[in-house]
């Protein structure tokens, strides 16, 4: 691995730091700015996604081709965590879950008219989308195999689909849907993706979950199917294949909020170093006391243990692997690191940290899902075993360049 970028990439992330030091950090004050959930107010986000676009600094995950700036898995480390120095900056961006993994997913293995019907709207910003996945008990949760909600095949070859979701994030706002379904009881090939439209009848939004919060556009919602119909070339890839779908969709994904929450956790430290600096306490500043400058300083540490994890897991994608033990080491460390980063902010910065006055106390609410949204830390973990068992000392292989001369062994 070559921790480099080049001038290219590092410029790219200059500007987008830029952005949001200039256009972003001041409106978190601002009330205004908010809107009843807690995230930015749509007709802000509206403006400021123009003017991220007219700045070319816009879906930078997808192909220029697609739409996007073509930066890869690395590239996008680099500048998701640039972004996500504000609260708001991944929206504005276009590069904000459930729409950036929907899209990603979508531009990979989406037919000709999939990408033009259901992909082409959301990253010109005209609609939003969401991946309905997870099930009250007993369906699917972290275990995509425990999915209940069926869709049967009529004669005419569409699929009539029954069934319940929740947690669906964005669901309120979205417009273009992924659904995962079961068509059979194969353990492999029982799961199929299908997408669909907010328009379509057969299904409602049952309620909007009230959550710890902040949300997401849209919220979390609860979703009946009774009876949505999906013709079958909405069907992504084929039938028996959303176990492929959801693999496509989640493991990119998942590194995406690491890299996300990366930015958040610097952020914190950041707030905290300030206030530090300038308090003083029994004729000592905070920053001089070596209680703080141990919390400080562990958390650089573990920050910087997350930024490696995440660009090795970016590297291996970007040279085809499928790196799953390392996006699920990224993700449980990532999201570990934030959530302490926000505790210790708020513990360094005391009364002020606990109050609205900062971002700290919306980072801590926002931070205490990292450790479940994708997979739980456990999960992860589990994953991680089964892994170790499999490969033994293998595990921690290095990996081998190919051979520059013809013939030669690697």
């Amino acid at each position: 691995m070559d921790f480099t970028i080049t001038p290219e990439l590092d410029a790219l992330r200059r500007r987008v730091g830029a952005f949001v030091e200039r256009r972003l950090l001041p409106l978190e004050a601002d009330p205004a700015s908010f809107d009843a959930h807690e995230n930015i107010a749509l007709p802000l986000l509206d403006a400021l996604r123009a003017e991220a676009r007219a700045e070319g600094l816009w879906c930078l995950q997808l192909r220029p081709e697609t739409g996007g700036l073509g930066v890869g898995r690395v590239g996008m480390a680099v500048c998701y965590e640039a972004m996500n120095r504000s609260i708001f900056g991944p929206a504005v961006f276009n590069s904000a879950a459930p729409d950036d993994g929907n899209m990603m997913m979508l531009e990979k293995i989406g037919t000709p008219y999939q990408k033009e019907r259901w992909l082409a709207p959301i990253v010109r910003g005209e609609v939003r989308s969401a991946f309905a996945m997870t099930e009250p008990h007993p369906g699917g949760g972290s275990d995509p195999s425990m999915i209940q909600t069926r869709a049967e095949k009529q004669p005419d070859g569409s699929y009539r689909i029954t069934g319940r979701k929740w947690y669906i994030t964005g669901a309120g706002e979205a417009s273009h849907f992924t659904l995962m379904a079961k068509t059979s009881d194969d353990p492999r090939r029982g799961l199929t993706a299908f997408q669909f439209h907010k328009d379509q009848p057969g299904w409602e939004i049952l309620r909007r979950i009230p959550i710890m919060g902040p949300e997401e556009h849209g919220g979390h919602c609860e979703l009946k199917f009774d009876g949505l119909v999906v013709r079958p070339e909405d069907v992504l890839l084929g039938e028996g294949d959303g176990l492929k779908v959801t693999q496509i969709r989640l493991g990119p994904a998942r590194l995406t909020h690491c890299m996300r929450w990366l930015g958040l956790a610097k952020r914190c430290v950041e707030i905290a170093e300030a206030y530090a600096k300038e308090r003083h306490g029994f004729g000592v500043r905070l920053a001089d006391r070596e209680s703080v400058q141990l919390m400080l300083g562990g958390l650089a540490m573990e920050i910087e243990i997350g930024r490696l994890l995440v660009m090795k897991a970016a590297w291996e994608l970007d040279r085809g692997g499928f790196a799953r033990t390392e996006v699920s080491m990224a993700k449980v460390q990532c999201a570990g690191v934030l959530h302490r980063a926000a505790d210790t902010g708020i513990q360094i910065t005391g009364a002020k940290g606990y109050s609205k006055d900062t971002v700290l106390e919306w980072i801590y609410r926002y931070a205490r899902q990292a450790r479940l949204v994708d997979g739980a830390d456990e999960v992860h973990r589990m994953v991680l075993n089964r892994a170790l068992e499999k490969e033994g000392r293998e595990f921690w292989r290095w990996p081998v360049a190919e051979a520059v001369e013809a013939g030669r062994p690697a």
